[in-house]
């Protein structure tokens, strides 16, 4: 019995083990909810623009000076989220340095022509510029100088070329008339550096003078790169001019300048924007103090607040020259592209030839030629170094600058008076109704 019970026992205990360890049947995994799938990315338009300038040599100051005009932009606009046929833009600087030389910027819009840039920007110099300018037209591809003056870069008839600053048939009657009619010289002596540039604006300059009635020596000519002016200061001297002309950039205009007070000559030292720089009282020293020099446009410092911020911030100095007109430039490549809503030149160029746009440099509209309309020339002369303007010209009249920038600044709003306050009620004085009307 004992032995039936313990093996009865054995069996309970086996079968309540067994029973224990059965495997139950896990409880179905829940399905993870999928996540939302993420938006596909907003297509993009990958738009070129170029700038060219001299970067290395000549007038590396300048180029750079018209590049950060460019490229800040192309900043800007990238960072407003602009859309071009439904695609986020995305505007992108192509930089090249054509070394202010002729050769060197044929080859340059050749390459960018290749490249299939979307729009130019550029170049610095006019002899650069024309040349130049012949290849952008041929391919289509609008440009815009932002200073480049001499009157041929939009003489050719170039549908496809533009500039943002005046001309040299403007800017050299403009500092030729200045001259004449603030220093009165009775002889006028003229060097140039036989550039497109220096010769079309000495040229200007030539016949200003001439029509009123002041005598000019015969020219005198050197090179973009000539710094050795001494046979051709000492010819000079002997003449006894009251003015010398300069037509070139300050590289040259510099040494001239200070080799001509070293060898004694008292004349008035007039130029045109190429060398109407600070960078004058560095290569002149002492004798830059008191010369005349023009712009065609207004100076930098006129410019729009929020750009010259923008520029210091950015670059962390102030501009030099032209980065203004370039900067504006960029912008209007960038506006006709959004009135056409594309950025193929054939479809944008309709509307950059009748655009009408307010920059930093004040309101940009084109003629048939592709010049800016109504150009402003400023005067400037050189006081305790640093370029500082005296008049600007426009329309043939010429008005003091501060009078032009006291007219150009937007009104102060009118500040309403404060309100008188309410008299207060007497505590216990009844509140008197309002007679119905």
């Amino acid at each position: 019995m004992n032995n039936h019970k313990a093996a009865w026992t054995l069996a309970a205990a086996a079968l309540a083990l067994a029973g224990c360890g059965e495997e139950k049947p896990a409880p179905k995994a829940q399905a993870k909810a999928e996540a939302p799938a993420a938006p596909a990315p907003a297509p993009t338009i990958e738009i070129k623009i170029a700038s060219v300038a001299p970067l290395t040599v000549k007038t590396p100051h300048l180029g750079k000076d018209n590049e950060n005009g460019v490229r800040l932009a192309l900043d800007e606009a990238n960072a407003s989220g602009i859309k071009i046929d439904g695609k986020d833009a995305k505007f992108v600087l192509v930089s090249e340095d054509d070394q202010g030389d002729p050769k060197v910027g044929t080859t340059v819009a050749q390459k960018l022509v290749d490249a299939k840039v979307n729009g130019i920007v550029g170049h610095l110099n006019s002899g650069v510029t024309i040349p130049a300018s012949v290849i952008y037209n041929q391919a289509g591809i609008p440009m815009i100088t932002g200073s480049a003056t001499n009157p041929e870069v939009t003489e050719r008839g170039f549908k496809v070329t533009f500039r943002t600053v005046g001309r040299d048939d403007q800017q050299g009657p403009a500092i030729a008339s200045y001259l004449a009619a603030n220093t009165k010289p009775k002889v006028v002596a003229i060097v140039d550096d036989a550039t497109a540039y220096g010769a079309g604006i000495a040229n200007e300059v030539e016949k200003t003078l001439k029509a009123a009635n002041v005598k000019v020596l015969p020219r005198e000519k050197g090179t973009d790169s000539t710094t050795d002016w001494k046979a051709i200061l000492t010819k000079l001297r002997g003449r006894k001019p009251d003015a010398v002309f300069y037509g070139g950039m300050d590289q040259t205009g510099g040494p001239l300048l200070k080799q001509g007070r070293e060898l004694g000559l008292k004349a008035v030292f007039a130029f045109g924007d190429g060398a109407c720089t600070d960078e004058m009282s560095k290569l002149a020293g002492p004798a830059a103090e008191g010369l005349l020099c023009s712009q065609a446009g207004i100076p930098p410092q006129a410019a729009d607040k929020k750009f010259l911020d923008a520029y210091k911030k950015k670059f962390n100095t102030d501009p030099i020259l032209y980065s203004p007109f370039t900067y504006d430039g960029a912008n209007l490549l960038i506006a006709a592209m959004k009135k056409a809503n594309s950025a193929d030149p054939a479809k944008y160029l309709p509307e950059l030839q009748k655009i009408s746009y307010q920059g930093a440099t004040g309101k940009i509209e084109f003629d048939d030629k592709g010049d800016r309309k109504d150009a402003e020339m400023t005067i400037f002369t050189m006081k305790d170094g640093k370029i500082t303007p005296l008049a600007i010209v426009k329309s043939g009249k010429t008005t003091a600058y501060d009078d032009f920038v006291k007219a150009a600044a937007p009104a102060a709003p009118a500040t309403a008076a404060p309100a008188a306050p309410a008299p207060e009620a007497k505590k216990d004085e009844p509140k008197k109704e309002e007679p119905k009307k």
